[in-house]
């Protein structure tokens, strides 16, 4: 007999093999305080990434704003994936009233503790934001009421799905008519000839590749990644436990969004302002990705793996920003 009040998690037993590993659990604290996404500087020319909580907060911000809406409006929102609360906290900070989940129950514990710390200084400062804390699947958001929600992120979380269009489409049901989605994840052409994924990313955001190299943003490379970067991004797909990022090419996002129900899709390229980060990452990590080739113990050591694909890869994988909307009018978001 099946408890009704245990949350229904898909197994995903790499998954949670991944963030318990030591060089993630050690790794996440001692470089980004215990957050888990990058960070994002308007200067992506800059050596010198410090502080790296700043980045982390533009980050945020960033995804604050591809929410369209407004600070203090108590709008409710669904955050997919909230890790150690982090993000939470800074929306919540800005007046939102967050639910967030997580099927990592060490997450939800530290996202809880999070919460406590951040509903003591909000009575201080008589805020209205607040963080509820949730051991939950974003696969099954059936505890969820329908059309319940303001806005709905994803911050690098998304790429652990093992069925994106199922996700989606809970986001959808859960969203109030209007409301928004905002996601920050990753698509690549790694296994795509450039003019193929140049194509399909003209679709999704409008302009030609000639365009938005002129805004600042980054131009994809020319002609095929080399069998050794393929090779390693693989690997990073399989013990990182990112299924959608291997499927993640340009375009891709956008026509999931569509065939969920979702309009006014749009997708821009941030691959140049996290630059100084994964600049970063690579010289930390390139001796010791040396050695670890060296001895085969990549998949003990995936997150250095990655730290060196992300800068040699870049071109090739891309972080990119999506929002979407909900058709309909209901939800406390800022009208275009």
């Amino acid at each position: 007999m099946t408890d009704s009040n245990k949350p229904q998690i898909n197994p995903n037993p790499r998954l949670q093999s991944y963030y318990a590993s030591l060089e993630s659990v050690i790794g996440y604290e001692l470089l980004l305080g215990g957050t888990r996404h990058f960070g994002y500087w308007d200067n992506p020319k800059t050596y010198n990434p410090f502080p790296i909580s700043g980045s982390l907060r533009r980050m945020e911000e960033q995804l604050f704003r591809t929410l369209h809406i407004s600070s203090g409006s108590g709008a409710r929102v669904l955050d997919a994936g909230c890790g150690n609360g982090h993000v939470a906290r800074y929306m919540a900070r800005k007046g939102l009233k967050i639910t967030a989940v997580d099927v990592v129950e060490r997450h939800v514990r530290k996202a809880k503790e999070t919460a406590r710390k951040l509903e003591k200084e909000i009575e201080k400062e008589r805020g209205s934001g607040s963080v509820e804390a949730r051991h939950m699947d974003y696969h099954h958001l059936d505890a969820l009421e329908s059309e319940s929600f303001d806005g709905v992120y994803t911050m690098e979380t998304l790429v652990h799905a093992t069925d994106p269009a199922k996700v989606l489409a809970g986001f959808f049901r859960v969203l109030k008519p209007g409301g928004r989605i905002a996601m920050h994840e990753y698509d690549n052409v790694l296994e795509n000839e450039e003019e193929e994924g140049g194509t399909k990313e003209s679709k999704t955001t409008g302009t030609t590749p000639e365009e938005r190299s002129s805004e600042g943003v980054n131009k994809q490379r020319k002609g095929r990644p080399d069998e050794d970067l393929q090779r390693r991004m693989r690997q990073v797909n399989e013990w990182s436990a990112m299924p959608t990022n291997a499927i993640s090419t340009p375009g891709a996002f956008k026509r999931m969004l569509e065939e969920a129900g979702f309009v006014d899709v749009e997708v821009r390229d941030l691959s140049d302002n996290i630059r100084p980060m994964t600049r970063f990452f690579y010289l930390l990590a390139i001796v010791p990705f040396w050695i670890i080739s060296l001895l085969h113990l990549e998949r003990y050591f995936i997150n250095t793996v990655a730290g060196v694909g992300a800068y040699r890869g870049y071109g090739f994988w891309r972080y990119v920003q999506i929002e979407a909307r909900k058709p309909g009018e209901a939800a406390l978001v800022e009208r275009a």
